[in-house]
């Protein structure tokens, strides 16, 4: 597989995520999300597409990054990689998609901790893999402490 292939898979596996995430948000931006209380500083709605997009697309730079590397880290890199792919996924759909506030926060922080995981490793293949990461931790620190806010909201 040349390397545009690859790039190319990198992008539609991480869209590919991105869009069964969507499933579960889409639906329930303009119906249950409107309807819970949130803070004064919840982003607006319309913020998190682009950023989300930004997000993945970070994502699928990485992946190729480490797809297109022999570093005997790879294999544990890619590996992880993947992890935090499905626990991403499996936050939309415990958040929007099942509306279990609880389960998410906790779910939030195990992938919070995957994604740690992954720039660490995927920084001992290839320094910019684990970088171009660096805003991804950080919005989903931002997303688990609004989790926690809107949790605590609306017990």
């Amino acid at each position: 597989m040349n390397k545009f292939t690859k790039f190319i898979s990198a992008v539609g596996i991480c869209f590919v995520a991105a869009g069964v995430g969507s499933i579960a948000t889409f639906s329930q931006i303009p119906t249950w999300y409107t309807t819970i209380v949130k803070p004064t500083w919840n982003p607006p709605n319309w913020l998190f597409g682009p950023v989300w997009t930004l997000l993945y697309l970070l994502m699928a730079i990485s992946l190729f990054l480490l797809w297109t590397n022999k570093n005997k880290f790879k294999t544990s890199a890619v590996n992880i990689f993947y992890i935090q792919l499905v626990l991403n996924v499996a936050w939309s759909w415990i958040f929007f998609g099942w509306h279990r506030l609880d389960i998410a926060l906790i779910e939030i922080v195990v992938l919070w901790v995957a994604i740690i995981k992954t720039i660490i490793y995927s920084y001992k293949v290839n320094k910019t893999a684990g970088l171009v990461l660096i805003p991804y931790v950080i919005w989903v620190s931002f997303a688990g402490f609004l989790n926690y806010t809107i949790w605590m909201l609306n017990k």
